[in-house]
Parts: structure tokens; sequence; C-alpha cells
């Protein structure tokens, strides 16, 4: 794998961040530069780079992430209002850091369409 990113130095602990929610799959942390009210990002313990990944991953890997983002959602206590998941996946979708991490964004109504 390449050089570490900024989301292999905060699982390290080499860089700050704001935990919200983990466990042994997946870690949530709030964003630095918040786009909603509620703005975390939901990361894998387990590195890929992309949405495009999870084709080739391990099923029970793919659930695992997926029911962490869920769960990160439910103790930010989004559910009763709603929220929106977003991946950017490769340079047309903005995609700045290569680690597969998804984007919670809540907390008001937010648009249609989103870009």
């Amino acid at each position: 794998m390449s050089e570490p990113t900024i989301f292999d130095k905060i699982l390290a602990k080499e860089i700050p961040s704001e935990a919200v929610y983990e466990d042994e799959h997946v870690y949530a942390f709030r964003d630095i530069s918040p786009q909603a009210p509620v703005h975390v990002l939901v990361i894998p313990r387990k590195r890929m780079q992309s949405f495009a990944d999870l084709q080739h991953a391990d099923p029970s890997v793919v659930a695992s992430f997926m029911q962490g983002v869920s769960k990160a959602a439910a103790k930010l206590g989004l559910e009763e209002g709603g929220y929106r998941v977003v991946f950017n996946t490769g340079s047309d979708a903005l995609q700045t850091v290569p680690y597969i991490h998804a984007h919670i964004l809540g907390g008001r109504k937010l648009g249609w369409p989103p870009g």
C-alpha cells in the first residue's frame, strides 16, 4: 500500500480527532470542515482505497463497515430527522483521501440535488 494517509495517521493517534463512535471495525469522528451541523467521517480500520474496492472485499468486512456507519448515525441521534451518507469515489467525485470513508451529514434539512 502507498504512503500513510491522514486517516491512517488518525487511526494511529498521530493526528488528533474528535471520536463520536468506534468499535473493532470502524472509527467515526467529526469532520474538521463541516458541511452541515452534523458532519462525521466513518472509516474502516482495515484500509481500502475507495468505494470501488468493496466489490472485491470480504462481505463480512463490508457488512461491518456499513453497520458501523449506521451505528454512528444512531449514536449521533440522527435517525428520527434523517441524514445523508455520501461516498466520494475517484477524482471526478472529489475524493481527496485515498482511503474509503463515509460522510454522515445531518442536523438540518438537506437540499437536492447535492452537486
